[in-house]
């Protein structure tokens, strides 16, 4: 059951281990047989219920043993400190999966494969994502720093653009792929190293990608 409608409009950057086309945007199985990712987002424009979350930005830290579907995730989420206390409520409950159709958005799905959620971390969040240009920053002072760039032509070194475009998905409906370095030190450690990276516009409510 949906208690409160909610919508957030704005540009993502996503890091994971896979190889550049990452298998899961296709139903496959991750590349490398697990999956480690770290994704930021800031908000344009969005609400829950009555609480605004323009101008808000948030860090979603994951690692799975295995495929996401077989669960046993992990993960950790950073709120912008300048969130107040309703925004955080707000922001928590969305990327918590609660207040949502169920399978309808990426944060949903994802809750339901997580056994262990890490306390939630309140810090400052640089972050950049040019979906276009396919260039991306995150940095949590502490916690995770990473990095986005185009991918380059093995021959010619010229930046080489491949789209991904989901009909029926539950993130996004249109991703530029380029390829990405993360090293996450705090909750969870990991290091990713010239692996596939997305930029992407992202519109979702309650009842998933907003069209």
């Amino acid at each position: 059951m949906v208690d409160t409608n909610w919508t957030i409009h704005g540009r993502e950057f996503v890091n994971c281990n896979c190889s550049y086309g990452c298998p899961c945007q296709f139903d496959g199985t991750p590349t490398y047989g697990h999956c480690q990712a770290v994704a930021g987002m800031q908000i344009e424009k969005g609400y829950h219920g009555s609480t605004n979350l323009d101008g808000l930005k948030f860090v979603g830290i994951f690692r799975w043993p295995g495929p996401i579907h077989e669960g046993k995730g992990e993960a950790a989420v950073v709120i912008d400190e300048r969130a107040t206390e309703a925004q955080r409520d707000a922001m928590l409950r969305i990327l918590s999966g609660q207040d949502t159709k169920p399978g309808a958005t990426i944060f949903n799905v994802f809750a339901s494969t997580f056994e262990k959620m890490h306390p939630p971390i309140f810090a400052p969040i640089d972050f950049e994502s040019n979906v276009a240009a396919r260039r991306g920053r995150v940095v949590v002072k502490g916690v995770t720093e990473g990095r986005g760039e185009p991918i380059l032509n093995p021959v010619t070194k010229a930046e080489h653009r491949a789209r991904i475009d989901i009909v029926d998905g539950f993130e996004y409906t249109l991703a530029e792929i380029g390829r990405g370095w993360t090293k996450v030190s705090n909750p969870i450690q990991f290091e990713l190293a010239d692996s596939y990276a997305q930029f992407a516009e992202i519109h979702l409510c309650q009842d998933g990608i907003v069209r």
